[in-house]
């Protein structure tokens, strides 16, 4: 799931691990970022930041190379500590099945939902977007302005399980 922050690829992933027949790991942006410790993040927040991104990549990576369904719930946003990002995440998965969905919700939303929540600050999903990878080829969209979680988790499952026939 590829999204800015607030567009609801938390709650997506949520839906589709209670929703679906099949276990689901999850890896995400926000849980690798809490094994860093907020004295390094204080001290140079991208550099750890980026690090974790890709250390998670492997990680779901390994998962998958296991034989087990992995949900990535991240961002594409390219910094000079992370550059090449998408190229990145094309790369590791090469050799491996995986849809790349993006969780799409309009800019105001996020913001909105940004100031409900205590862990985000307002405009950080317009940041987010403006530094976002160029030229991803996603396998196919969500919406959740106009579906809710449930919806877009079976929207999701419904097309990986009508894929993988």
């Amino acid at each position: 799931m590829c999204g800015v922050t607030s567009s609801g690829k938390t709650s997506i992933v949520d839906s589709i691990q209670n929703i679906s027949e099949e276990f689901y790991y999850v890896v995400a942006n926000d849980l690798m970022v809490q094994m860093v410790g907020d004295k390094y993040l204080a001290e140079d927040y991208w550099k750890y930041e980026s690090k974790s991104i890709y250390y998670m990549y492997h990680m779901a990576k390994l998962l998958s190379d296991m034989g087990e369904n992995v949900l990535i719930d991240g961002c594409l946003i390219e910094t000079p500590e992370l550059p090449n990002h998408y190229e990145i995440v094309r790369k590791i998965f090469a050799e491996t099945p995986y849809w790349l969905v993006e969780v799409f919700c309009p800019i105001d939303i996020c913001c909105k939902r940004n100031l409900e929540r205590d862990d985000r600050y307002e405009n950080q999903s317009l940041e987010q977007s403006e530094i976002w990878a160029e030229n991803v080829e996603y396998s196919f969209t969500v919406n959740t302005e106009m579906n809710t979680s449930d919806a877009c988790a079976k929207i999701i499952l419904e097309k990986i399980a009508s894929d993988a026939r």
